[in-house]
């Protein structure tokens, strides 16, 4: 059964309803942009350079590759722009130790990271069964 086409009607744009559609697309390329539903207000948000130590790079490599994925995609997305902000889950600072300052949880692997003025130090990549002895040396 065909579908019957229905005439379109075009109405003439006011100019009220282009600036509409223009700042609706602005919102939506910013919200590419960010990630995230945006306010439509651009907010600096200083970027930390990332700094493996050399034992961390050889666990990254050593990783199997979709756990790799995961973890090189977390460290981009949460310790980029906001390393310090700790969530319920995520990101922890860990108290009562001058390093690390902070965890970050990626499944079943642990990011052990202390974060200076400009950069993020990743100090470790571990297993969550070999975080606790990692810890402890």
């Amino acid at each position: 059964m065909a579908a019957k086409l229905r005439p379109r009607v075009m109405l003439p744009r006011s100019e009220s309803t282009s600036a509409a559609r223009a700042a609706e697309a602005r919102g939506r390329q910013l919200q590419r942009l960010v990630g995230r539903r945006a306010s439509g207000y651009i907010l600096a948000r200083m970027r930390f350079e990332i700094v493996l130590a050399p034992g961390a790079a050889r666990a990254l490599k050593a990783l199997r590759a979709d756990w790799r994925s995961e973890v090189r995609d977390a460290i981009e997305t949460h310790l980029r722009h906001e390393p310090r902000k700790a969530s319920k889950s995520r990101i922890k600072r860990l108290r009562g130790m001058s390093k690390p300052q902070f965890r970050l949880r990626v499944g079943e692997i642990r990011v052990f990271y202390d974060v200076t003025n400009e950069a993020v130090e990743v100090l470790a990549i571990v297993t969550k069964a070999e975080a606790q002895a990692w810890l402890e040396e």
